[in-house]
């Protein structure tokens, strides 16, 4: 069985349990995905699989193998998944994946993988939770640093230091998430809490404990 799985992020809701308490959910479309190539350990020296998402305008056609030939022209993401090599004999080229032969099962545990969102450039208040300085009574220093030196005559800056640059569009794993709900006629799943990234953000899917 296929333990891996990509997908994308839609956003977030929230589902009731059984006993009526209130679930909030991130929901990940996973439909509009095709083995594009299998690799094996004889040909290739390690086992695997090429998949693609289909752009939009394509997903009312039929699949056509003439594709394979022009990937970046029909796929927006082709990504690849690692499998072991009895499973590889499971697929073909130009398969669609679908609940049957991946990983998802309701109650199944998961990790996610996916990159956060891009905050641009942030000062140390914001991108570390620095206090900053004084905000009355005639002081400068505000929402600045501070000092940065290592006691040393040339001021050396030790190596990670906190300090001004690029925030967020980190790539992070969240672990011990919970598969809530599977809705196969949308191709869609339910993860319970929050994961990383914004809408449309690519998302990558593993089984736990197996």
């Amino acid at each position: 069985m296929l333990q891996n799985i990509v997908g994308t992020k839609i956003g977030m809701t929230q589902l009731f349990d059984t006993k009526g308490n209130v679930v909030p959910v991130t929901v990940v479309n996973v439909a509009n995905w095709y083995v594009l190539q299998v690799k094996t350990v004889e040909h290739d020296g390690y086992s695997s699989l090429q998949l693609g998402l289909l752009k939009e305008r394509y997903r009312n056609k039929p699949f056509l193998m003439e594709w394979l030939k022009e990937k970046a022209k029909f796929f927006l993401h082709i990504k690849e998944v690692s499998v072991d090599a009895a499973t590889t004999v499971n697929f073909t080229m130009g398969q669609a994946l679908n609940f049957t032969n991946g990983p998802l099962k309701v109650g199944a545990k998961i990790s996610v993988s996916a990159r956060s969102r891009g905050l641009g450039f942030q000062g140390v208040v914001k991108r570390w939770g620095f206090a900053g300085g004084p905000g009355s009574h005639g002081s400068t220093f505000h929402r600045k640093p501070g000092s940065i030196g290592n006691m040393r005559r040339q001021g050396e800056v030790i190596k990670g230091k906190r300090l001004p640059g690029h925030t967020g569009f980190r790539n992070f794993t969240v672990r011990g998430l919970t598969l809530v709900k599977l809705d196969e006629q949308a191709g869609c799943i339910f993860i319970k809490g929050a994961l990383p990234g914004k809408i449309a953000t690519l998302v990558h899917i593993k089984l736990q404990g197996v």
